[in-house]
């Protein structure tokens, strides 16, 4: 495993991250726990949760995946081995608040994070977190596949200032160590460090998006300021939701699978995907690469990704996709890869 700085912080992550969104929902404690142990056993340092997991979300099961990695750290007291990320929820669309979180307080203002924030300790079981993210913009925003930005005149979100001084009250009580955002689009980001270098406040190191051989809508505006800026992209579905591993082609549906419980996770599923899906298989088959393994090489392979995250059910998933930062891409692959962006490119943003 190759370990990495994330953005300008002290942070060294693994290039793979394991990701928990399963933990609680897919994933018993017992499972969960060993998850965890086979993470770490390959190298991995690096776990994110989020408040709102596991997904699909649902107030039965709110907190679950924070309060198995907690129960596994209390247990193990390898808390110190971890890099350990979790993310504050907001308002959902058209700024509704989502009741059962805090009481549907999820404004990203000081008083809604600090609560967000020890209710995530609680659970972790920990006196601290290592990045503290925000999961999605408070504003009116494209995220998790909209597209057609559609503007909202007068809306009431928390100005970025305010959330970055709050972020950064949270920095010094020792709570937590870095801070960075997620879903989020390039002129968020640019309002984000601008308020850091104007007010002295502390700096996001990191973005957590979406990005993969099927969506690499990253590339289009962030890329630069990831580079330029050194903010370190955590990578998250890339394998956009399992379908880069060919499972789902010719319409089969896996029983286990996400994409079959539930019929939200579409994102991935359009005629568009599906044909890119079996060109990018296409090209692994032939090379005599594992096409899960070749999507998570490609996504390591960029300059500007500091760590991507899997998930899994298995055991066995969860080996195949570890086994992948040991996969590097010739030039051969690379440049067939290519071909397929330019023939479909990002048919599922």
């Amino acid at each position: 495993m190759e370990y990495t700085r994330l953005g300008r912080s002290e942070l060294r992550v693994s290039r793979i991250g394991l990701g928990t969104m399963t933990f609680g929902e897919q994933n018993t404690e017992d499972e969960a726990h060993a998850q965890i142990e086979q993470a770490l056993a390959q190298g991995v340092n690096f776990i994110d949760a989020a408040e709102m997991y596991p997904v699909p979300p649902r107030a039965e099961t709110q907190g679950r995946s924070e309060q198995y990695l907690g129960s596994w750290l209390r247990k193990s007291g390898r808390r110190h081995e971890l890099i350990i990320a979790t993310k504050a929820a907001g308002p959902a669309e058209g700024q509704r608040t989502v009741q059962y979180l805090r009481g549907g307080r999820t404004r990203l203002d000081l008083a809604s994070l600090t609560e967000a924030l020890h209710e995530s300790l609680r659970r972790l079981q920990t006196d601290y977190v290592d990045l503290y993210q925000l999961h999605w913009p408070e504003r009116n925003a494209n995220r998790f596949g909209q597209m057609g930005y559609v503007h909202v005149d007068g809306e009431q979100a928390v100005p970025i200032a305010e959330t970055l001084a709050a972020l950064s009250a949270l920095v010094r009580s020792g709570k937590v160590r870095c801070i960075g955002v997620s879903n989020e689009t390039p002129w968020g980001v640019a309002q984000f460090l601008q308020a850091a270098a104007l007010a002295g406040m502390e700096r996001i190191v990191s973005i957590q998006n979406p990005y993969s051989l099927l969506n690499r809508s990253f590339e289009i505006g962030l890329a630069e300021f990831a580079h330029r800026e050194e903010l370190g992209l955590i990578a998250y579905s890339p394998l956009a939701f399992g379908t880069l591993s060919g499972k789902f082609l010719g319409g089969a549906r896996p029983p286990e699978a996400r994409v079959t419980r539930w019929a939200r996770f579409a994102r991935y599923s359009g005629p568009a995907g599906q044909e890119a899906t079996a060109a990018y298989v296409d090209i692994a088959r032939r090379h005599g690469l594992d096409p899960a393994q070749m999507a998570i090489a490609f996504v390591l392979s960029r300059p500007f990704v500091a760590c991507t995250l899997v998930g899994a059910t298995t055991p066995a998933q969860l080996t195949s996709n570890l086994d992948a930062a040991r996969v590097r891409l010739d030039a051969a692959v690379l440049a067939e890869i290519e071909q397929v962006q330019r023939r479909i490119p990002n048919p599922c943003p």
